[in-house]
């Protein structure tokens, strides 16, 4: 017999234990964007440790400058890997509170629509999350008084706030905290039935963007024809960015883009998704990136440029025929493969100023940058967990990607040194960050059975 089989049986008759547990870490409100919760946060960062003592791991709260983090180890078997799995304990706001069908902090076990959930607010982001791994590691511990790797835990309390303390304190805890790679439970299913392993997530370059052009602003019938105007300077340079097919005409802009393989996108074809589908229920119709490319190729696997805001002139009630000394814009750029951000973001500041009249000026205000973080198609420990969780779920396991971005895969890299694989088991109907959060009391139970045979299969593969 093998030896994840009495563990899955035991998370199988332990189902409603593991349910009442993660309903006790839901009823702390842990919002870590309002310091009333300050207090709740803490509470919940305790409540895992302690949770994680019980279990055997060496388990304590770091204070950080904001919400405390929460490390815990454990040991393995000689020549197994050491995985580091990272989580947040900490939740978005409730509000509006008036839209919840029940109190965000009183979960339940319900049904709906004939499947049963789990609802809450970080039911699904990312207490629910989190605790499927712990509850495999509890499960691994009752059955075997062991782990079968070794293991250490990260878990932190602002990754719903912008991670303020997470960088300072990898790189003063890096010696304690690397590992031969991590595991990262925020992530999805591709649906309820089918496994997906995300192997790709987009960087991002943000910018902001000021063209100057007269000292004040002018009456547009004086003036009009003869002065410049920063706005149609502004508009003609943004309009420039694409080309008639959807290419972003930035020099070098795609130094480091790599075709997407062959069978992966034969692959992502096969999961039928449509623009239908994605684009319909927004009102939309047709794709607007690069022509010739697959709807999910655009949105995972190659880069874009966005304007995600524009001002200038006069822009109240009513009319006023002004010429506006200055006009500004917003631009995001998402990043794919080796894609460089620094040099994105010279390129682009450069493009702008070979745009810019003599006599006119142009200041740029940075907003953050990160690279993409793009896995092996091929990697083994990849290949390995795509295995299991096809084991659990008796289908195919997929390998999608991501079009947002999860700082905290490039941290592990960059700092670290460490790949991460990031698997969950999220939906797209669990209305994170809105009211009435749900997590499918399903993929709470199949999510501890997975991480349970991932554990096995990887140490397994570390052992040959």
């Amino acid at each position: 017999m093998s030896a994840v089989t009495p563990v899955l049986d035991t998370l199988d008759t332990e189902i409603n234990a593991s349910v009442e547990r993660l309903f006790a870490l839901l009823r702390i409100p842990s919002i870590s964007t309002d310091p009333a919760y300050n207090a709740e946060c803490r509470r919940a960062a305790e409540w895992l440790v302690a949770d994680l003592k019980s279990i055997g791991f060496d388990a304590s709260v770091r204070d950080t400058p904001g919400h405390p983090m929460v490390v815990a180890h454990h040991e393995g078997p000689a020549g197994a890997p050491h995985v580091l799995f990272y989580g947040h304990y900490d939740v978005q706001p409730v509000d509006p509170l008036e839209l919840w069908e029940d109190d965000p902090f009183d979960p339940a076990l319900k049904e709906r629509e004939g499947v049963k959930v789990i609802t809450g607010r970080g039911s699904s982001d990312d207490k629910g999350q989190l605790m499927t791994f712990v509850e495999a590691c509890r499960a691994w511990k009752a059955v075997h008084g062991s782990l079968p790797c070794r293991i250490t835990i990260l878990f932190e309390g602002e990754e719903e706030s912008g991670s303020p303390s997470l960088k300072p304190f990898i790189e003063a805890n890096a010696d304690e905290l690397k590992a031969d790679f991590a595991l990262v439970c925020d992530t999805g299913m591709w649906d309820a039935e089918t496994p997906a392993i995300s192997v790709g997530l987009r960087g991002l370059v943000g910018e902001e963007i000021t063209v100057k052009a007269a000292n004040r602003d002018l009456h547009s019938g004086h003036f009009g024809g003869a002065a410049a105007n920063p706005i149609r300077i502004l508009a003609k340079v943004l309009a420039d960015i694409h080309d008639e097919t959807g290419r972003i005409t930035i020099p070098g802009f795609y130094d480091g883009v790599d075709e997407t393989p062959t069978q992966i996108l034969e692959s992502w074809k096969g999961l039928g998704q449509t623009a239908e589908k994605f684009l319909g229920p927004i009102g939309l119709s047709e794709p607007s990136g690069e022509t010739g490319r697959s709807l999910l190729e655009l949105v995972w696997a190659r880069p874009t440029a966005e304007f995600n805001g524009i001002n200038g002139g006069y822009t109240g009630k009513g009319f006023k025929t002004v010429i506006a000394a200055e006009a500004s814009a917003k631009v995001s750029f998402r990043l794919v493969h080796s894609q460089d951000p620094a040099r994105i973001r010279a390129a682009f500041r450069d493009f702008v100023r070979a745009r810019i009249p003599a006599d006119c000026s142009v200041e740029f205000h940075e907003h953050g940058g990160s690279p993409a973080i793009q896995l092996s198609y091929d990697s083994p420990f990849l290949t390995t967990a795509q295995g299991a969780l096809t084991d659990e779920w008796n289908k195919p396991a997929v390998m999608i990607a991501m079009g947002g971005s999860i700082p905290i895969v490039g941290d592990f890299k960059s700092m670290l040194g460490m790949e991460s694989l990031l698997v969950g088991y999220a939906l797209e109907d669990d209305r994170i960050h809105s009211p009435n959060e749900k997590y499918n009391l399903a993929s709470f139970h199949k999510g501890q059975r997975s991480w349970a045979r991932i554990l096995d299969a990887l140490a397994n593969a570390g052992a040959r």
